[in-house]
């Protein structure tokens, strides 16, 4: 037991904390409560299942972020970048994938691998004993939910998080639609027409806020509460911010030109494509907790969309997360219990890749300690160490919400100039900042195997 590392959950983080450690020479067993046990937003029993977007963001390291964290993970060995990779799709300058192959493929790896093994079946408490990482998710079961809550003394943190709508493409009026990524971004033909748009004129853009406002929505339950992470609203939530909001946020117009009018779009509907095929589409941004008859109702208001036929509805469901910077130590421990560490979205991190990145840290420093040795976490001038700093320190606990990777949790670059006009080189002097330090950080463990 005690040579074994047990991770809990087998989605994003603790499929990338499995591979890491495996890959350490250290026994592996993934615990795994799907398919015996499901939730409302996962299809399938497969690890690394993908249960909102398709998309991993913006894959620009030198200028965004997150596309940041994609190279350092590409660095470290990382399984969900990889399987990413191999099954890109088109997508301007994001990185996303075909996600049943992506997850298949997530799935194979792990199984394969000689120092993994999977059980499936919920776990219901926190062991005392062995070597352990948490990484349930969002989603995490009501009883493992309840034993956490006991453990730290007050109930888990919540906001409730929304799935976007899927399309059958043979299903959009393309005499009306057009495909072209916006600003026409990407290096090849196929990555600048990567998004489907669907344009509103103004009459149209009032009559589908109209619509969506009165639209029937999901109610909560006695006691819950709409904390929404402010990355994942749900449009009617937008909406009821302003009426213009939309058309600033998810349905903005510029950088597109319809082939079909002269005219400006007031808004417009994009549409990212969800498998390889080409047969599937998600609508960007489109998050919400519209009943499901509202929801066709609403979106056929859309021009190009008026005999759309759905693969998946939207959805609401209620994602808990930890007071992290309270509860976990730097090393991502649990500060009772630190034979367990916690990695993915219940840490407060937002996002597949920062979900991803965690598990990648957990797995590497659970299996050098379980080899004899000890890490330090990442300095915080890389993406990866200034996401970890930010959920179990840095973050103030009385405010703690959810967070994606950004440059403002990164420390300064000293002699650079600030505002909006010195951003794209104070943004590139990050990045080239943050590789070498995570090539510096990564180099003793590459000379350790």
């Amino acid at each position: 037991m005690t040579d074994e590392l047990h991770i809990v959950g087998g989605g994003m983080a603790g499929s990338e904390a499995a591979w890491q450690a495996a890959n350490m020479g250290v026994s592996v067993v993934i615990h795994e409560m799907r398919p015996k046990v499901g939730t409302f937003a996962h299809q399938t029993g497969l690890l690394g299942e993908m249960v909102c977007s398709n998309s991993f963001r913006s894959d620009d390291s030198e200028q965004n972020a997150v596309g940041l964290l994609h190279w350092e993970m590409r660095a470290a060995g990382g399984l969900i970048m990889a399987t990413a990779d191999q099954h890109r799709l088109p997508a301007g300058g994001a990185l996303a994938v075909d996600r049943d192959p992506f997850a298949q493929s997530v799935t194979d790896a792990l199984i394969a691998h000689p120092n993994i093994s999977v059980e499936y079946g919920e776990i219901t408490e926190l062991p005392s004993t062995g070597n352990w990482i948490f990484a349930t998710g969002p989603l995490t079961s009501t009883a493992l939910g309840q034993a956490i809550a006991q453990e730290t003394g007050g109930e888990a943190l919540a906001f409730f998080d929304a799935i976007a709508p899927i399309v059958y493409f043979d299903s959009i009026d393309m005499s009306k639609a057009w495909m072209q990524s916006r600003y026409d971004k990407g290096e090849t033909e196929e990555e600048r027409t990567a998004y489907l748009n669907c344009p509103m004129d103004r009459d149209q853009y009032e009559a589908f806020i109209d619509a969506l406002l009165s639209a029937d929505k999901t109610e909560f339950k006695e006691g819950e509460t709409a904390g929404y992470f402010d990355g994942c609203l749900p449009i009617e939530v937008m909406a009821e911010r302003g009426r213009e909001t939309l058309r600033f946020g998810p349905m903005k117009p510029v950088g597109l030109t319809n082939p079909h009018s002269d005219k400006k779009p007031y808004a417009v509907v994009q549409l990212r494509r969800d498998n390889k095929l080409g047969t599937l589409y998600n609508i960007v941004g489109f998050q919400t907790k519209m009943k499901y008859g509202a929801q066709t109702d609403v979106f056929k208001c859309i021009p190009g969309l008026e005999n759309a036929k759905f693969a998946r509805l939207g959805g609401i469901h209620r994602n808990t997360f930890l007071n992290s910077p309270t509860l976990l130590s730097a090393d991502m421990r649990l500060k009772s219990r630190p034979n367990i560490r916690f990695a993915g979205q219940i840490t407060g991190v937002e996002g597949y890749v920062e979900s991803a990145a965690t598990g990648l840290l957990a797995g590497r420093m659970a299996a050098t300690e379980i080899l004899g040795g000890a890490l330090d976490i990442p300095p915080n001038t890389t993406a990866m160490g200034a996401l970890i700093t930010h959920i179990t320190g840095g973050a103030e606990a009385k405010t703690f919400q959810p967070m994606n990777v950004n440059f403002g949790l990164f420390p300064p670059v000293e002699g650079l100039k600030g505002g909006r006009r010195g951003r794209k080189d104070r943004y590139k002097a990050y990045t080239d900042r943050a590789k070498a330090d995570w090539q510096n950080w990564l180099a003793p463990q590459s000379q350790a195997a």
